[in-house]
């Protein structure tokens, strides 16, 4: 089975994922958020997916390599700098205020919520910037 049809049979089971545990609705999100009316229905969903990586990410870690890579592309700098935390904090804002991170906002695309393609046409945007702010930083160093 090639990579690509892999990846997107994985895709599809993580966006059924979101979509059931109510990760594709905002007002769920502002409402788990919001610790004057705290809804904690998306607890129970952060637990099972932290349970269920806690289980089998041990499992796949024992393995040489994944099934389709002949390497992990696992993240191994344990250094926090300024880009970190400053990207973290515009995370954790937008999340905040659109009510959407990005894999539920792509797959809310997907229902026709205008709010979520204004959420990731910022969202890209955003990314540009990044892109385009730290080239041009780069150059004055």
């Amino acid at each position: 089975m090639s990579r690509s049809i892999v990846a997107f049979i994985v895709g599809v089971i993580f966006a059924l994922g979101l979509g059931l545990g109510g990760m594709t609705q905002p007002q769920k999100i502002i409402s788990f958020l919001d610790v004057t009316a705290w809804d904690p229905s998306l607890l129970f969903v952060m637990v099972g997916a932290v349970g269920v990586h806690s289980l089998l990410y041990p499992l796949v870690r024992r393995r040489k390599s994944p099934l389709l890579d002949s390497q992990f592309h696992v993240p191994e700098s344990r250094h926090i700098s300024r880009h970190l935390i400053l990207g973290s904090l515009i995370f954790g804002i937008g999340w905040g205020l659109g009510g959407y991170c990005p894999g539920p906002a792509v797959v809310s695309m997907a229902s026709g919520q205008a709010a979520a393609f204004v959420f990731v046409a910022m969202m890209l945007i955003g990314m540009f910037a990044y892109h385009f702010s730290e080239k041009f930083l780069g150059r004055l160093k």
